[in-house]
């Protein structure tokens, strides 16, 4: 999607570090960071959200998943929080699949 700005990201069109990538995502630091540590774990693939996903992303999905404490560890994090928001009700602000993973000075919930 052209007016995507996770799609211009992963297409290397903003000056965005990575702090990972591989062939089916990017990682990096939100810009409006919640806690100490922000940072988003993004699809390469544009999928608008959950509600999106087919058969064929159980891959990725489950790749995603097993990133976060692969992430997590190598920034040093001894616990986090993830977030997938769903939705513009939900807080997504980018129609684009992307895992939060949140650490440090954590916003409460409830």
């Amino acid at each position: 999607m052209s007016d995507c700005i996770f799609c211009k990201i992963v297409a290397g069109e903003m000056d965005t570090k990575f702090i990972y990538e591989d062939e089916l995502v990017v990682v990096f630091p939100d810009i409006r960071p919640k806690a100490t540590t922000h940072i988003l774990i993004t699809a390469k693939k544009h999928i608008p959200s959950l509600y999106s996903l087919d058969e064929h992303d159980t891959r990725l999905m489950g790749h995603m998943v097993q990133l976060l404490p692969v992430i997590a560890k190598q920034l040093g994090l001894h616990s986090f929080r993830t977030i997938i928001n769903t939705g513009r009700d939900s807080g997504q602000e980018v129609d684009h699949l992307h895992f939060h993973l949140l650490a440090g000075n954590l916003p409460k919930f409830g």
